[in-house]
């Protein structure tokens, strides 16, 4: 029997928002709605929360980017139209979001130990301790479902396949010894003339006065590389600040190529983010921190918290199609692979799914919502190895500037890798991700494969056979790099902005940022969008400050 003919009648039948998908930002949208006294019913045709978002054992992890994938055409059954009702069924069905998956195995091993992995399918990712995401953790108490550890550190490519530690505090300038006396004392001037802006900008915000000056107008709205090399820096500290700290994707040397550039004033703000995150609870040190257990757990401890504010949860229940009013055309409810119709007055669906178009009142150009064509694409890629890509750093951050790997590499590459001290491989292993913005699957797959082979020792050629004694056997080979046991490379497609139809909200995909600050704000103008006026998580009773508190422990 399908187990979705076993699921009893969802009561009530009328909501007032209904969630397909339990990705972040749907989850995130679930528990706010709940929070402010909405009717919400969550749904997900997949056994575990997370969507695109989730955090999987390997070779779960394998599958879902394999179903997911151009190369499936794993649609939702299409139903026939309901003529007996005043409602039409618009078939809801999924459209591919991963291409040109690729895995290679050198070694049993991982695979035999699948279910020790908890592998994200948004990584990487961190959490920067000041960034809107943990004030929000804070202000909603989701932090009472998780637990976090501390990154070690931020290393960057020096051009020549070595990771060199990022100064990214006044302690840390003084410490480093790949940097000259005088690329010091630059880098101190200009961290001086950035905090002594930020002081101005805050006294004039309250009112005061301020001696410290103000960077000019000006130069706040001009590209930030060039306000950096009006500043003197070194080629060197303009590529640690533009790319390791102020996260900018593309080159900003070169106009030509160069799809967004980053403005002063914006180069400014992220650099004000990563330093008052330096720090801020006791037990992270440095700047960022990452959930134990994945990434998978943030829309989990979102959905508990909706769950606690009434949300009703059903997983493993396919919406095969939505009720459109057959006078009006707009929007009604949601039919599922049950068969039940359920009524809401707004939808929001995750980024997977697309609705079968032309409606009975939409124009004759329309085209299937949710279908969008993006101009980027995301390169993601995860290694895994026996050691770690620095010695004695078991979780870390690391970035590949423009043209730091081949003279037309145009975007920066994000690596992040995790141990097992943050419960996501088993012990002795070591997990990698890696990811860069690129316009195909062919220019993407040669910017990570440039990464990989710079960090790992890779064969010749991949087996599905047992190969362990490869990796054991690379410290007598005196291989300074860990060996390469298994690599999966895919793209990823990119939805950056939400399409709105008629009450009806598709979320966004995992951007290409390490951070979650875009993706959150682009969860709360989709929040705005269904219940404008209304607070984004009323504070409760409880204090932020005793939250804070937990999060540290």
């Amino acid at each position: 029997m399908d187990e979705t003919t076993s699921y009893p009648p969802i009561e009530p039948s009328n909501f007032d928002l209904i969630v397909v998908g339990t990705g972040l930002p749907e989850a995130i949208l679930a528990a706010a709605a709940s929070a402010a006294g909405k009717s919400v019913l969550h749904l997900d045709p997949n056994p575990s929360y997370g969507s695109h978002y989730a955090s999987l054992p390997l070779q779960e992890f394998t599958t879902y980017i394999e179903s997911h994938s151009s190369q499936s055409s794993a649609n939702l059954p299409i139903p026939q139209s309901d003529m007996d009702s005043g409602f039409t069924r618009v078939p809801l069905t999924t459209r591919p979001l991963y291409s040109s998956v690729e895995i290679t195995s050198y070694s049993l091993e991982p695979l035999e130990q699948s279910r020790k992995f908890n592998v994200d399918l948004s990584g990487p990712r961190v959490l920067l301790c000041a960034d809107a995401m943990i004030d929000l953790i804070l202000k909603s108490e989701v932090n009472q479902y998780m637990e976090f550890k501390s990154i070690d550190g931020s290393f960057i490519s020096d051009g020549d396949g070595n990771l060199e530690s990022v100064p990214d505090s006044r302690s840390a300038i003084f410490k480093d010894r790949k940097l000259s006396f005088t690329e010091k004392n630059q880098l101190m001037r200009f961290f001086k003339l950035v905090q002594g802006h930020l002081e101005a900008a805050a006294a004039a915000d309250g009112g005061e006065s301020s001696e410290s000056k103000s960077i000019s107008e000006q130069d706040l709205e001009s590209p930030f590389v060039e306000f950096l090399s009006k500043m003197g820096l070194s080629a060197k500290l303009k590529s640690i600040v533009l790319y390791a700290i102020a996260m900018a994707e593309y080159d900003q040397e070169n106009g030509d190529v160069c799809k967004s550039v980053l403005k002063t004033k914006d180069g400014i703000d992220r650099l004000a983010l990563y330093h008052s995150s330096v720090g801020r609870f006791p037990n992270a040190p440095g700047a960022m921190i990452y959930p134990i257990y994945g990434q998978g757990e943030l829309p989990q401890a979102f959905c508990r918290r909706a769950a606690v504010k009434g949300c009703i949860y059903v997983l493993r229940m396919p919406v095969n199609s939505l009720l459109m009013d057959k006078a009006s055309g707009s929007y009604k409810g949601v039919c599922l692979a049950s068969e039940q119709e359920l009524f809401s007055h707004k939808l929001i669906l995750a980024p997977s799914f697309v609705v079968q178009l032309p409606l009975p009142h939409s124009s004759p150009d329309a085209h299937d919502f949710g279908s969008r064509n993006a101009t980027e694409k995301l390169a993601r890629s995860i290694c895994i190895s026996k050691h770690s890509l620095k010695l004695d750093v078991a979780n870390c951050l690391a970035f590949f500037p423009p043209r730091s790997l081949f003279p037309e590499q145009v975007t920066a590459i994000h690596v992040l890798q995790l141990s097992s001290n943050v419960a996501v491989c088993p012990s002795g292993m070591f997990l990698t991700y890696l990811s860069a913005i690129c316009e195909d699957d062919v220019q993407g797959k040669k910017l990570l494969h440039a990464a990989i082979n710079v960090l790992f020792h890779v064969p010749v050629s991949g087996s599905s056979g047992n190969n362990n004694n490869f990796a054991e056997d690379q410290s007598e080979t005196g291989d300074a790099k860990p060996a390469l046991l298994w690599s999966v490379l895919y793209t990823q497609e990119l939805a950056k902005f939400q399409d709105v139809l008629d009450n009806i909200i598709r979320t966004p995909m995992p951007d290409g940022s390490p951070y979650y600050h875009d993706l959150l704000g682009a969860t709360e103008k989709i929040f705005q969008e269904l219940y404008s006026g209304e607070e984004f998580f009323p504070k409760s009773t409880s204090s932020e400050e005793g939250a804070a508190q937990e999060l540290e422990d």
